[in-house]
């Protein structure tokens, strides 16, 4: 089974893209098969011995105008930070690091509204400034479906109806 994780940010791809390496210590790797936007990090793994591959690319899975049961927290969130593992395939080491990449990206950018997703279908965290990190422990979608569990703690959602 494939696993991955992405965290959406509320910053301009090449913004992240500059303060990335310092962040998270991330190396910047040159890939003839990105396309314009993309950028391509290779990152040390915190809770195991291996690297972790980070796609920095624009938000494509938001959409711009969507019907409201089409409607998702991530619409929002210009930058896809796509996280995986690389070597062989672990559902819950994919995990950890998913998340541990979530939390230093909070740590190092806490003005930067953020979700972390496992998977493109389970909201697992998110963090905004001025109201601080909350961690999803029941399983939620970050689509419409859930919007009551998560609206609190989503950019653009708080005040909506």
């Amino acid at each position: 089974m494939s696993s991955d994780d992405n965290v959406f940010l509320d910053v301009a791809v090449n913004d992240l893209a500059a303060w990335l390496p310092a962040a998270l210590g991330a190396r910047h790797l040159t890939v003839d098969w990105t396309t314009e936007g993309q950028h391509l990090f290779a990152v040390a793994a915190e809770t195991v011995d291996g690297e972790l591959a980070l796609l920095l690319s624009p938000n494509d899975y938001g959409d711009v105008d969507p019907e409201p049961e089409d409607m998702s927290g991530i619409d929002d969130y210009p930058a896809d930070l796509h996280i995986r593992l690389v070597g062989k395939k672990n559902e819950e080491t994919q995990q950890r690091e998913g998340r541990a990449i979530f939390d230093r990206l909070v740590a190092a950018r806490p003005d930067v509204p953020m979700l972390l997703v496992h998977n493109l279908s389970r909201l697992v965290a998110a963090h905004l400034p001025d109201v601080g990190t909350h961690v999803f422990e029941e399983s939620i979608s970050p689509d419409y479906p859930d919007v009551e569990t998560w609206r609190p703690w989503v950019r653009g959602w708080r005040d909506r109806a």
